[in-house]
């Protein structure tokens, strides 16, 4: 869904969002802009974006026209393959994940921007660099409009219930974790927790499609067991025991999830969730908040907290947004004056309040915000939600180069692994076979 504005059309409300504090700008910043945000999962999101941004243009006398772009369809990564193609099309675009290293030679370097950011809001995570820079030069701008993890989001009662997991007690709003039950909430302790929730009639809703959602918890679930399709040299590395080992677990796992996972797009474990169906899922905050609204009963009993522990540490799923100027626009200034005001700590602070606490701001002093403790029902369901404690941030198909690991995420390569082993008809070693072969294809590609 394409929602076009300009500012001359909604001047009128503009001041309402205008900033507390100064922000980079100069008579530079005039003429035209085009941007391609992302189209927000979260109702009401992408409102306070665009008044953030017809703030900073009636300030600046910049014409600027906002076009928000969905995922769904993958329409986005058709948008960017395209303006990159044709050279024209938007000044600004949204671009997640390999796919900023991907085009970075269309991309304008925008070190001067990160450069003022880190000094403000504190440094990018390590995968957010491992993402927006190329030869040691950023190539786009870290943004928190879209940065998400994927941890698990689970119904308070049914997991009481049928599991015995208090995980309010486990991960407390504002408080300290109970380090008894986290050190015990571990990758063996979820399936079993899912095997008792299946049996009730309540099973664990976790997508094993060619999705997102699907190769990103599984990709976090085979870093915790230590197990790599490809290390960061480029070498093959599927074949061990510990890929072994994780997917003799998925074995036991499959079993017990509904049985057209591997169908599932990226919005049928939000759909199982809020129907009552399942009793956890792995998601950022988009499925609560629909919850909340659609079905109240349901969204006053979940709670985010961390993903479970493996033998190499705890891991949850990361997916990084930035903002990227192409080379070809004709007004890169007034572009990196918009990204530098959209990213100072008020406009974060109101974009992380807008999106009811969805949006991860990847700059380590920007994990502060009241938003993730205050927000409910149930209030704090989303305190643990942003990377606190012993969590690391898992990229799908990390630690591989670049090019080879947007193909393994693009393929859903590890997933089909693990469906090869569980549904396919194949021994686990012949599944891994496969997977080698794949991966010998990309090398050659």
């Amino acid at each position: 869904m394409n929602k076009a504005l300009t500012r001359r059309g909604v001047l009128a409300t503009a001041g309402a969002a205008t900033l507390a504090a100064p922000f980079v700008r100069g008579a530079f910043a005039a003429g035209q802009l085009k941007v391609g945000f992302w189209d927000h999962w979260v109702p009401g999101a992408n409102d306070v974006l665009t008044k953030l941004c017809n703030a900073w243009a009636a300030k600046e006398k910049v014409d600027l026209a906002i076009d928000f772009i969905t995922s769904n369809g993958d329409k986005l990564l058709i948008t960017i393959a395209g303006e990159r193609e044709a050279r024209s099309g938007h000044d600004i675009l949204a671009i997640s994940n390999w796919n900023v290293r991907d085009k970075a030679d269309a991309l304008e370097p925008v070190d001067d921007v990160v450069k003022a950011l880190v000094a403000t809001n504190g440094a990018p995570p390590h995968v957010a660099e491992m993402l927006g820079k190329e030869d040691g030069h950023w190539v786009a701008v870290p943004t928190c409009v879209g940065s998400q993890s994927k941890p698990p989001c689970g119904r308070i009662d049914l997991l009481k219930q049928h599991a015995g997991l208090d995980v309010q007690k486990m991960y407390p709003a504002g408080g300290a974790p109970d380090k008894e039950l986290v050190d015990h909430w571990t990758w063996d302790a979820f399936l079993d927790a899912a095997e008792k929730c299946a049996k009730a009639g309540y099973p664990f809703g976790m997508p094993l499609g060619t999705t997102s959602d699907s190769y990103d918890w599984v990709s976090a679930r085979l870093r915790a067991g230590g197990a790599t399709l490809v290390d960061a040299q480029g070498n093959i590395a599927v074949k061990s025991d510990a890929t072994r080992q994780v997917l003799q677990w998925f074995q036991k796992l499959v079993p017990n999830l509904p049985a057209d996972v591997f169908a599932w797009d990226d919005a049928g474990n939000n759909k199982w969730l809020i129907a009552g169906k399942g009793a956890l899922i792995m998601n950022p905050p988009s499925a609560w908040a629909v919850a909340v609204r659609d079905a109240p009963p349901i969204g006053e009993q979940l709670w985010t907290f961390p993903s479970p522990k493996g033998p190499q540490g705890r891991f949850d799923p990361f997916i990084g947004y930035f903002w990227g100027i192409w080379q070809f626009s004709q007004n890169k200034a007034a572009a990196k004056s918009l990204l530098t005001y959209l990213l100072q700590p008020e406009a974060i602070g109101q974009l992380v309040a807008a999106s009811k606490g969805y949006d991860i701001p990847p700059y380590e002093k920007m994990h502060d915000f009241p938003t993730w403790a205050e927000v409910g029902p149930p209030k704090g369901t989303i305190y643990n939600y942003p990377p606190r404690g012993d969590v690391q941030l898992s990229l799908a198909s990390e630690p591989a180069p670049p090019k080879i690991a947007q193909q393994i995420s693009t393929q859903a390569t590890a997933v089909k692994m693990v469906a090869q082993c569980t549904q396919g008809g194949m021994s686990i070693d012949k599944a891994i076979d496969w997977a080698a072969n794949e991966l010998e294809g990309f090398m050659r590609s």
